[in-house]
């Protein structure tokens, strides 16, 4: 029968084949339990990961009576603990009576008591970059170590060392490969965004003064608010902000936020690991996490639930968050340019946005005007979309009659740019000949007939509503709906429309 010195020196090859095959810190505590258990009498073996820049220390895997990991990922400060103590004086530390243990912080101590671990050893795990973890042993039983067991255990400690930093290693590769995937995946969305234009098109003061900010702006980090109606171009404002700054080479990550449910949104932005929530099979990384070292671009930031907007404002204070069912803190570091089409100031007074929220994304506020107060910028926008439709639809559009481009300078374009964009595409599709051609329908608001000098208070109530319902898209509910505008209740609305007998007299889209 071998004698217990053959037993040990069987368990360190077998413990070092096993090591090499490990890639991760549950096998290896599992692979470490099972053969070292029959040899030391122990009944808790846990793996402990030491932050030095942090000064944190978090269990990583553990093993032993129960298989008890109900703890796995507590973290707790190093100061009062083992870790300390090893750092002071480069020596594994041997308690052989916890109940006479006063060098470790109440709140480790009670943690002792609650699981009766009587005595404990503890083995840095240190390789040529430092110390990067702890393993350490636990008995239910006082004395448990010998001096023998004691020198063994630092043997197992040395390998164990260069196993944890090898699985740190591939971790670490593990999940640069996912973000890379993910950022490949919604770099390849952005491609095929169909909102995209390759410079700001005009030349009228408005637009300059417009330049001018973004210019004085970009160069810097702070946070910045592009206002303006739908349709001006926040978007590409944005784009061009990111292009000028010096996370150009960033990622350029956008969020509508208006266009993501609520529930749906939190994960969005944070992340989740597989199992948050019903329906998260896998890991996902979230937009915070893309944006590192580029810009973040949070489109009609107004419509942001207000239980997210505290938890927005943390991660732009600290750069610090946990993805949804996750307690590994992550770091990310981006520059946010959010935008709204919405009045946050009132926002903020009627309590529907957060004052300090305002106050950190209001750093740098860009105000763009709408298409109708730059009418100078039309004829340019005009030739550059009829250019592009054209050119896309291999078709020859030679000219625009004078009274086309009269018509489109002369119209109020409530839907901005977007609007003047679509409309030009759907002329270039129905014009036949070398003379664009624009459908008589699609700019009936500049031939409506002048109101009369003074209104019934029917006809007064009746164009307050088509106001209202004009500036929401002919949304009638909701946060932004023609309902919420006119402080109303959505059904009180619905009911004064059937009486006054409006009815939706066109389909926007966009």
């Amino acid at each position: 029968m071998p004698d217990d010195s053959a037993l040990k020196y069987r368990a360190l090859l077998q413990i070092s084949e096993a090591l090499i095959a490990c890639r991760d810190r549950d096998a290896l505590i599992r692979s470490l339990y099972e053969t070292l258990h029959p040899l030391i009498a122990f009944d808790y073996l846990v793996i402990m990961r030491y932050d030095a820049a942090r000064r944190r220390v978090t269990l990583k895997a553990i093993a032993g009576i129960g298989n008890n990991d109900a703890a796995r990922h507590d973290e707790w400060p190093m100061e009062g603990s083992a870790v300390e103590i090893m750092l002071e004086t480069g020596q594994p530390v041997y308690v052989p009576d916890m109940s006479l243990e006063t060098r470790f912080r109440p709140d480790l101590m009670e943690i002792y008591r609650a699981n009766n671990i009587q005595s404990g050893y503890w083995i840095a795990l240190t390789t040529a970059r430092g110390m990067h973890g702890v393993l350490a042993f636990s008995s239910c039983t006082p004395d448990a170590y010998t001096a023998e067991d004691r020198e063994f255990m630092q043997h197992i400690g040395r390998q164990v060392a260069i196993a944890t930093e090898n699985a740190v290693a591939f971790e670490e590769i593990n999940e640069l490969r996912r973000h890379m995937e993910d950022e490949k995946v919604y770099l390849e969305e952005e491609i095929r965004s169909e909102y995209r234009f390759d410079e700001m098109v005009g030349s009228g003061p408005a637009l300059r003064g417009v330049l001018q900010q973004i210019e004085t702006a970009a160069p810097t980090d702070s946070s910045i608010l592009i206002q303006g109606e739908t349709g001006t171009g926040k978007e590409l404002v944005a784009r061009a902000i990111h292009r000028l700054s010096s996370r150009a080479n960033g990622t350029f990550v956008k969020l509508n936020c208006a266009a993501i449910p609520a529930a749906l949104i939190e994960s969005e932005l944070l992340g989740h690991e597989k199992g948050a929530f019903t329906g998260a099979v896998g890991q996902r990384i979230g937009r915070f996490e893309l944006a590192h070292r580029g810009t973040l671009f949070l489109d009609e930031i107004g419509e942001l639930p207000l239980e997210m907007q505290p938890k927005l404002l943390r991660v732009l204070q600290d750069g610090q968050f946990e993805r949804l069912g996750g307690n590994h803190t992550i770091h990310s570091d981006f520059r946010l340019v959010a935008a709204t089409n919405r009045d946050l100031r009132t926002m903020v007074a009627q309590q529907q946005f957060r004052a300090d929220l305002f106050y950190r994304v209001n750093v740098f506020p860009i105000t763009l005007p709408a298409l109708r107060e730059r009418r100078e910028d039309i004829p340019t926008l005009v030739r550059y979309f009829v250019q592009e439709f054209a050119t896309r639809m291999r078709k020859t559009i030679e000219s625009i009659p004078a009274e086309v481009m009269e018509t489109l300078v002369n119209y109020s374009w409530p839907g901005n740019i977007r609007e003047l964009r679509n409309i030009i595409e759907r002329s270039v599709i129905l014009t036949t000949g070398k003379r664009l051609t624009i459908p008589q329908d699609d700019l009936r608001e500049s031939r409506r007939a002048a109101p009369a000098a003074v209104l019934t208070m029917e006809d007064a109530e009746r164009r307050h509503i088509l106001d209202a319902l004009d500036a929401s898209n002919w949304v009638v509910g909701g946060p932004s709906g023609a309902a919420a505008m006119l402080g109303m209740k959505r059904s009180t609305l619905q009911s004064r429309m059937q009486k006054l007998g409006i009815m939706r007299r066109y389909t926007v889209t966009c």
